[in-house]
């Protein structure tokens, strides 16, 4: 007698419940969770993408050359007023406290520590950021990532890697910029509208500034520029709904990189403050 096999199981009769449970869908409450990780994951890759060959030097320099082009002049711009409006309160403020020998130590310490990677940043994530992550929306819903990646062609090494890099090439840059002509609106308008005098405004600045000061300003900017240069490429790799989930996703680029940027500044002021001791402390 032969052995017989054991029949496979019969499938249950339609209209009948099985046994295995339905996959549930993904919770709504753990959504920016899921979009948190995602920008972390594309924050990795790209850091890892940088060492990475070939590097694409031309896109490099094209998107150096625009995000620079559309930032340098409003960031000049905004400097001036945003220089001398920290002066003319920092200086009603020392004349109240009878210290109005430290003007100029406090208004540019503000201006170079402060006021001048805020400046850049946003003004990078408004402008640059914007258009960054609008071209590669379009890109995508065009369907030429996808044409890129079918060609071997890695999306993030070609297009996002070259546009990181040039936000926070031209963040470094414009920040010392932007210290320049901050320091220089904020002497003008304490000497020239409020009294002060050159030599008090020199002296005070000598006596309170350290290179640092200087070092976590231009560190300030790079972390930054990548920030804003992550976001908008990240918002523009998923945007949703065809061109009009483009236009959203540059709106929600720019509000999202305008929410870390503040953090991030509180975070790495709070720990400047604890690491550096103050000049003469």
């Amino acid at each position: 007698m032969t052995a017989r096999l054991p029949e496979p199981p019969s499938a249950p009769p339609e209209g009948e419940p099985t046994d295995a449970p339905a996959p549930r869908p993904p919770s709504k409450a753990l959504a920016p969770l899921r979009e948190t990780g995602k920008l972390f994951a594309l924050a990795a890759t790209v850091t890892r993408a940088i060492f990475r060959r070939p590097f694409q030097l031309r896109e490099f320099i094209e998107q150096f050359w625009f995000v620079a082009s559309v930032t340098i002049l409003p960031a000049a711009l905004v400097s001036i007023p945003f220089g001398a409006v920290i002066a003319l309160q920092v200086g009603s403020l020392t004349q109240q406290l009878g210290a109005q020998s430290f003007t100029g130590g406090a208004s540019v310490l503000a201006v170079i520590q402060q006021a001048s990677p805020l400046i850049v940043a946003l003004l990078i994530a408004g402008a640059g950021g914007s258009a960054i992550c609008a071209d590669l929306g379009s890109r995508k819903i065009r369907e030429e990532l996808d044409a890129m990646e079918v060609m071997g062609v890695s999306p993030v090494q070609r297009l996002v890697v070259p546009r990181v890099l040039a936000t926070m090439l031209v963040a470094v840059l414009l920040n010392g910029m932007v210290s320049v002509v901050g320091t220089l609106g904020g002497y003008f308008f304490n000497v020239i509208m409020q009294g002060g005098t050159p030599g008090a405004y020199l002296a005070s600045f000598s006596a309170l500034a350290q290179l640092p000061d200087l070092y976590i300003s231009e560190l300030k900017a790079l972390i930054f520029g990548f920030i804003a240069g992550i976001v908008a490429a990240y918002r523009g790799l998923n945007p949703r709904g065809g061109p009009k989930g483009v236009g959203d996703a540059v709106n929600q680029s720019v509000v999202i990189t305008f929410m870390l940027l503040f953090f991030v500044n509180m975070v790495l002021t709070a720990i400047y403050l604890q690491i550096v001791p103050p000049k003469g402390g």
